[in-house]
């Protein structure tokens, strides 16, 4: 797999790990579902932090700010799919806007 795809991949399972982990955590508390989910958020929560050290690039700035980006997007997609949000142009464009981000930092030729 080359360094592209396995860090999309990454940034994916990041996301689904950080993103559910959080709406675990709110499920537990805002709408009393109880410590169980509580507790199941914040394994996905620690989870997360493993996933990211797996990215290929070695910058921890570098990772972090274009995961924000990521994490951006997939709460969008996460409210839509789990909640029955739905964003409005705004969010899509901003959205879109931090993907870009994304791509500029993580995948922009550099000097090796």
């Amino acid at each position: 797999m080359n360094d592209v795809v396995r860090s999309l991949v990454l940034f994916a399972l990041a996301a689904l790990a950080e993103i559910g982990g959080a709406w675990l955590v709110w499920q537990g508390v805002r709408e009393h579902r109880g410590w169980v989910w509580v507790g199941a958020g914040v394994i996905a929560l620690g989870l997360y932090g493993f996933v990211a050290t797996l990215q290929p690039d070695a910058n921890f700035g570098r990772i972090l700010a274009a995961y924000g980006g990521v994490f951006v997007a997939g709460s969008l997609a996460w409210g839509m799919v789990v909640d029955g949000f739905r964003p409005d142009r705004y969010d899509v464009t901003g959205a879109l806007v931090c993907l870009v981000g994304v791509a500029v930092i993580m995948y922009s030729p550099r000097p090796a």
